[in-house]
C-alpha cells in the first residue's frame, strides 16, 4: 500500500515542489490549495507522470470550518496520512511597524498561525488514531523560516508569525511525543519562489532585487530536504533544521556578488 502525504499550499513554491518530490518516490498525494483550477492541472500532470493517486482539497486554511470539514470528510482509505507538509503561509508587505497595513497583519496571522494550527490539529487527530508502538504513527513537517529565529527590519508581524511556528513546533513535538508522532520544523532562508512576488503584491522587479547577487535556494532544494527528513529510521527525528544558501548566514548577513 502506498504511503500518503498531505501538502497544504501545494499549488506553488515549496508545496508544489514537495508534491512532485513525494510523487516521484511513490507517495499518493492529498493536495490542498485555494486555486481549484490549478490543483486540477497539477493533479492531472502528477497522476500522468508518476502513476500515483491524487486527492484534491480546495480550501483556504484561514477558514476553520472549511479545514475541519475537509479533513474530517476525507475518504476512509485516505485517512492513514503518513506525512503532513504544513506549508501554507505567506508574507504581505515589508513596512516599518507604524506604517504597516493592518489587513496585511491580519492575513498573515490568520494564515501563518491560525490556519497552520487548524490543519495541524485536524491531521494530528487522524495520526493519533493510528498510534503504533512499532514506530512513528506519522510525521508533521512544519514550514518555518529563518525569520522565526531572528527578526529583521520591516519584518515585524511576518517574523512574529514564524516565531509562533517555531514555538508551536516545539510544543507539538512535546505534546505528540506520547503518540509516536514526529514533528520537524524546516526553516529556509532566501529562496527563489513566488514568496517575494506575493509579499510585494505583484511587484516583480522589487521582488527580484531581494535576490540580487545571490544564488538563492530553490523550491526543489527545500523539497529534497523535507523528503530526506521523512526517510530516516522510525526512531530518528530531526526536530529543527535551518537551511540557507551558501551566501546567507542569517536574516541580515549576506555575501552578495559585487557585480550585481
Amino acid at each position: 500500500m502506498s504511503k500518503i502525504v498531505f501538502i497544504t499550499g501545494a499549488t506553488a513554491g515549496f508545496g508544489e515542489a514537495c508534491a512532485y518530490k513525494f510523487a516521484e518516490n511513490g507517495y499518493d498525494l492529498i493536495l490542498n490549495g485555494r486555486r481549484a483550477e490549478r490543483l486540477q492541472v497539477m493533479a492531472d500532470a502528477i497522476e500522468k507522470k508518476y502513476n500515483v493517486a491524487v486527492l484534491q482539497l480546495a480550501f483556504d486554511v484561514q477558514n476553520q470550518k472549511a479545514v475541519f470539514d475537509a479533513v474530517n470528510n476525507i475518504p476512509a482509505d485516505w485517512k492513514a496520512i503518513d506525512v503532513l507538509v504544513n506549508n501554507a503561509g505567506l508574507a504581505l508587505g515589508r513596512d516599518y511597524f507604524e506604517e504597516a497595513d493592518l489587513e496585511d497583519w491580519n492575513t498573515m496571522i490568520d494564515t501563518n498561525v491560525k490556519g497552520f494550527l487548524y490543519v495541524a490539529k485536524a491531521v494530528s487527530q487522524l495520526m493519533v488514531a493510528r498510534n503504533t508502538s512499532a514506530g512513528s504513527a506519522g510525521h508533521i513537517i512544519n514550514m518555518g523560516s529563518v525569520a522565526g529565529k531572528e527578526v529583521y527590519e520591516k519584518g515585524n508581524v511576518y517574523c512574529a508569525t514564524k516565531f509562533a511556528v517555531d514555538a508551536l513546533s516545539q510544543s507539538m513535538r512535546i505534546d505528540l511525543l506520547r503518540h509516536n508522532i514526529k514533528v520537524t520544523a524546516i526553516n529556509p532562508g532566501a529562496a527563489d519562489t513566488e514568496f517575494s512576488v506575493v509579499r510585494f503584491k505583484g511587484d516583480a522587479p522589487t521582488a527580484k532585487k531581494i535576490y540580487d547577487g545571490l544564488e538563492p535556494l530553490t523550491a526543489a532544494n527545500v523539497a529534497d530536504i523535507i523528503y530526506y527528513c521523512t526517510t530516516l529510521p522510525p526512531h530518528v527525528c530531526i526536530n529543527d533544521l535551518s537551511v540557507t544558501c551558501l551566501q546567507q548566514a542569517s536574516t541580515i548577513y549576506f555575501n552578495r556578488k559585487k557585480d550585481h
